[in-house]
């Protein structure tokens, strides 16, 4: 039995996929995955992967743009890929991949397409276009997939209502791609004066810290709008990341307390170093930077948005606030801030929280599917 894993664009093998290939190998399944990989320098880097994973990592020329014309060469090196290596079953992930995987599969004639949707585009509260645009292909795709998996709440219960799955499939629930706790340890006293020392930042600054691309869903403006309303100098917010938005955020906050660390492979660290997480995002499927601060033991201020409140409860592990409710991070931010007690209330609740979000117990649930689905 073989499975093809298709993602859409990484840097290299990761915690993405991990929870798939360890449930495909825990059941005796051979395991690819497809993507177009940034971080792969030789061919010795894949293959030392390769090995460290016990999988097959197969290069496909993904383009992140939906409606990039490149992406229908993806589209035939895929095709290619499933006919030469005659895979039973495609688990595709990603928009880019859902579309192209589903496609392929159901040219190649694979006896078995699973979809796993990482967050839809429409959603409550959602661009307009958004409905007009993505619900309908996704309602047509549907019928091309044999079982269809979800990470968040709302997701779920609008794809049981609305989408008619290929043979009466199955539509599932799943907790995100799983995070390994047994690697986040509860302290690192040292480490975190050390890492504030090099950011230059004394140990009672409140470090407020947030990681993704810099573009406009990620919404990182509200902060550094919050903070200038604030003018507390004490509090700093850490920026990880790049992306088109870096060079108007930096200009944005000149004069404030805000430090642009660019990309970064060191969040695990930095997180020992901060004292709350920050997410004021437009969209997110299942956020798995907000469940790293959980684990790492923080307080999360999040957006009011799906996904987010499956993680994140409202004045138990951080606090709940409408994407553009200026006066609302303000608030939120300043209370926070001005309590040690209420952030370490809030972070043992989110490292309690987060349990049921273990990587083994996503392991689990997959193979669970696995075994339904493929038999």
């Amino acid at each position: 039995m073989k499975l093809l894993f298709i993602g859409n664009v990484g840097y290299r093998f990761n915690s993405f996929v991990l929870s798939s290939a360890l449930a495909a190998q825990q059941l005796g399944i051979e395991f690819h995955v497809a993507g177009s990989w940034t971080g792969y320098e030789n061919t010795q880097d894949k293959m030392a992967d390769e090995e460290k994973y016990g999988v097959t990592i197969h290069q496909i020329d993904f383009i992140r743009a939906p409606y990039d014309p490149r992406n229908l060469k993806a589209y035939r090196q895929v095709v290619d890929l499933i006919n030469k290596e005659q895979f039973d079953v495609i688990h595709c992930n990603t928009p880019i991949g859902g579309v192209v995987g589903r496609l392929a599969g159901k040219k190649c004639k694979v006896k078995k397409i699973i979809y796993e949707a990482h967050g839809f585009h429409f959603y409550t509260g959602a661009p307009k276009q958004n409905w007009l645009i993505y619900y309908p292909i996704e309602k047509w795709l549907a019928h091309k997939t044999d079982a269809l998996i979800t990470i968040n709440k709302e997701d779920y219960e609008r794809a049981q209502k609305k989408f008619h799955l290929r043979n009466n499939g199955k539509v599932y629930y799943v907790p995100g791609v799983g995070i390994d706790l047994a690697s986040y340890a509860s302290s690192f006293s040292k480490l975190r004066k050390q890492l504030r020392a090099e950011l230059g930042l004394a140990e009672d600054d409140v470090i407020c810290i947030s990681a993704g691309d810099l573009n406009t869903n990620k919404n990182n403006g509200i902060i550094i709008e919050a903070l200038k309303q604030l003018r507390d100098s004490k509090i700093h917010y850490i920026v990880c990341g790049e992306g088109p938005l870096k060079a108007k955020l930096e200009s944005e906050a000149q004069n404030l307390p805000v430090h642009f660390l660019g990309y970064r492979q060191d969040i695990k660290e930095l997180l020992i170093a901060s004292d709350v997480f920050v997410m004021p995002s437009y969209r997110e499927g299942l956020s798995r930077s907000i469940m790293e601060a959980m684990a790492s033991g923080l307080p999360c201020l999040v957006s009011k948005i799906r996904g987010n409140t499956d993680l994140i409860v409202d004045d138990k592990g951080g606090y709940v606030i409408a994407p553009e409710d200026i006066d609302g991070w303000t608030n939120a931010l300043k209370k926070i801030s001005s309590d040690v007690l209420l952030r370490n209330q809030f972070g043992q609740y989110n490292k309690e929280r987060i349990s049921r979000f273990d990587l083994t117990h996503v392991v689990s649930e997959l193979k669970e599917i696995y075994r339904k689905e493929i038999g």
